[in-house]
């Protein structure tokens, strides 16, 4: 058991910051909303990546992180354990609030201004927040692996 929940933690994390960084570079590369057909599409592509890669792979790495500290004694005293267990739960919900919603929500908008429904004025509200949250979900989530790694020795709260 203890090597599948592994496994799962490291697939989901491998999702999870190749997502990110591929929303980043997409997000760098995302044309004006003047040119309303490719920004469209760039963004629904983008809420594609958010939808169906980053989410998924944010709650398995999530899931098997918690599931691992739950299930083996080991971790249950391991500062770092705690610790990344606080960052992932961040993450996750920094994850929801600052890029799967914004990323979803600007591919509805964008899609509506192409088809007429919305004002292309009201587009590319959100890119530098969006972008801005990436690089710091990307940050923790790069902490958390050096963590998983090294393990250093924190202590927990006295009980």
């Amino acid at each position: 058991m203890r090597r599948l929940l592994k496994f799962l933690h490291t697939m989901g994390a491998i999702g999870l910051m190749g997502a990110m960084a591929s929303l980043l570079v997409m997000l760098s590369l995302a044309p004006s909303p003047s040119s309303l057909a490719e920004y469209a599409l760039m963004r629904g592509t983008m809420g594609a990546i958010a939808t169906w890669i980053f989410f998924p792979s944010l709650g398995l790495t999530l899931i098997a992180g918690l599931l691992t500290i739950g299930l083996h004694r080991g971790f249950h005293d391991a500062g770092w354990a705690w610790l990344k267990a606080a960052t992932g739960i961040l993450v996750f919900e920094s994850g929801f609030v600052g890029v799967l919603g914004p990323m979803q929500q600007e591919a509805e908008l964008s899609a509506g201004a192409l088809a007429g429904r919305v004002d292309p004025a009201t587009l590319a509200g959100s890119l530098v927040a969006e972008r801005n949250t990436l690089w710091v979900l990307l940050a923790i989530a790069t902490a958390n692996v050096v963590l998983g790694i090294w393990r250093p020795r924190l202590t927990r709260l006295p009980k």
